[in-house]
């Protein structure tokens, strides 16, 4: 009794278990968006040593409010990570360092996860919820109006610009059709912009005009506007579209899904498969488990390649889950272990 009361003394320890100066985890969550926090909260909740490391602004700064997250509609993405953050000390197996990873390696039980100040900490699992970075294009007033008049997400965005002048940009034919039919759930006043050429057949094209959206295909210049005034209920800051041919396209808002990248190189150094899923290279993980072709990895957020779909509340709910199934395999490896302990006592 007096070693499994040790144990669970153990267990509890904030900073980790240390053996011979090593910080030593059950598991160390990369990455401090809504998917790490929220795996780190149901690990500290399940009373195991965890190290959160938050490697910078997460995708979503540039955005004046996080929508569609259910108490929470419409925070600042920056204090719902304040919060997240602070819901975490009561826990006192989690531990938070504003730091990011450089190396990672070894198997499942022992994991070596380097840090940019050189040190080193272990753990016996690793979940990796580093996000991606969005590869905007590159033309005067994209990055500047990006989460400000240009949009990538409807559901999280949409309802700020309803029955507003807007614009989609999609150049990918029959993809462009289905992603102005969505918009144009939000306001009618719609443009479809293919930046070139587009791909449509004649159904596509006849798809659209009966349904009210116009095609340019002129390419573009720029997007003017104010980047520094915020959406808000009547329109973010987008003022104008550019185009090549000097001719201009009032519009309030521009939904563009851009291509993605991984922002971290962890995931392909320690041997996890990646695959290209629409405009994304992402992580490969079971959908429900989220562990990754490398055992005892698990990933979350939209480093994954579990769906399409991308949010607060779709990432937060994949960190819980990989943290669910990392902390049964732990469960499981401490019992198993604990059990071969007592018969090894046993045959003395």
């Amino acid at each position: 009794m007096a070693e499994r009361t040790s144990r669970a003394a153990e267990q509890t320890t904030r900073k980790g278990e240390v053996d011979g100066g090593e910080a030593r985890y059950d598991a160390v969550v990369v990455g401090a968006g809504a998917a790490g926090l929220s795996a780190a909260l149901v690990l500290g909740r399940s009373r195991r040593r965890v190290l959160i490391l938050d490697g910078g602004e997460p995708r979503n700064a540039p955005s004046s409010g996080a929508h569609g997250f259910f108490t929470r509609d419409g925070a600042p993405p920056k204090e719902l990570l304040r919060i997240g953050r602070e819901q975490l000390t009561p826990y006192e197996g989690v531990q938070y360092r504003r730091t990011k990873a450089r190396k990672a390696g070894g198997t499942s039980g022992a994991f070596e996860v380097v840090l940019e100040d050189g040190s080193t900490v272990f753990a016996r699992r690793l979940i990796l919820a580093t996000g991606v970075a969005d590869e905007l294009p590159d033309r005067p007033g994209f990055s500047e109006l990006w989460g400000r008049g240009v949009y990538h997400c409807p559901y999280c965005h949409g309802w700020e610009v309803r029955d507003r002048p807007l614009a989609v940009l999609n150049s990918s034919g029959a993809g462009a059709v289905e992603r102005a039919v969505l918009i144009r759930n939000w306001s009618r006043d719609l443009v479809l912009l293919t930046d070139g050429p587009a791909g449509l057949d004649e159904k596509s094209r006849r798809r659209l005009s009966g349904l009210g959206v116009s095609v340019r295909e002129e390419r573009i210049s720029r997007l003017e506007g104010d980047s520094g005034r915020e959406s808000r209920a009547a329109s973010g800051g987008l003022e104008r579209i550019v185009f090549e041919d000097g001719s201009t396209l009032a519009r309030e808002g521009l939904f563009y899904v851009p291509p993605q990248s991984q922002r971290s190189e962890l995931a392909e150094a320690l041997g996890c498969d990646l695959e290209q899923m629409a405009r994304a290279l992402v992580i490969k993980s079971d959908p429900t488990t989220r562990e990754t072709s490398v055992p005892g990895v698990y990933a979350a957020g939209d480093v994954t390649g579990t769906g399409p779909l991308q949010s607060i509340p779709l990432a937060a709910a994949s960190g819980a889950a990989a943290a669910y199934f990392a902390n049964h395999a732990l469960a499981t490896e401490d019992a198993d272990a604990e059990l071969a302990a007592l018969a090894a006592g046993a045959e003395r």
